[in-house]
């Protein structure tokens, strides 16, 4: 299969408009993975007769992206509030408000701290712990499996 950068653009293109997440092509030597999974870096491209395509990231990562991974290097404990279920996870109650708890942040058992959508219902995430918030762990709109910790608590 030999697709140039412009047949790679559209099919880029069309996975940004349309409702699929990602979307892999694998034919002999040739293999090409785009997802829109905030996770996901660059796409997985095998030698191919145009080069040029794997410098066409699906997901681009800008540094103030990288820069929250870098600064969660560091070791810090506590308990952590885990996803219960795989979906999308808001950190917001409604796009245009504050997050529901950031970095410093006091936090009571049994409240609020995200919400996950998954086949378009909405469920509170609620704490387990009382503590102050020591690391938000993911991103607002990610892609969340199930148990991957959201919040690192340290507990009063």
């Amino acid at each position: 299969m030999d697709l140039n950068i412009k047949e790679i653009r559209e099919l880029m293109a069309d996975l940004e408009k349309g409702s699929l997440r990602e979307v892999s092509i694998q034919e002999g030597d040739f293999a090409l993975h785009l997802s829109k999974n905030e996770n996901v870096a660059t796409p997985v491209v095998a030698p191919v007769a145009t080069a040029p395509a794997t410098a066409v990231p699906a997901t681009p990562v800008t540094a103030t992206e990288a820069a929250p991974v870098a600064s969660q290097a560091a070791p810090v404990s506590g308990e952590e509030i885990k996803a219960p279920m795989v979906g999308t996870v808001y950190l917001k109650p409604k796009p245009d408000m504050p997050d529901f708890k950031q970095v410093g942040d006091h936090v009571e058992a049994g409240e609020t701290v995200a919400i996950i959508e998954a086949m378009k219902l909405m469920t509170d995430i609620k704490s387990d712990v009382t503590g102050t918030i020591a690391q938000v762990l993911v991103k607002n709109e990610e892609v969340v499996d199930y148990d991957k910790p959201l919040y690192l608590v340290t507990v009063d």
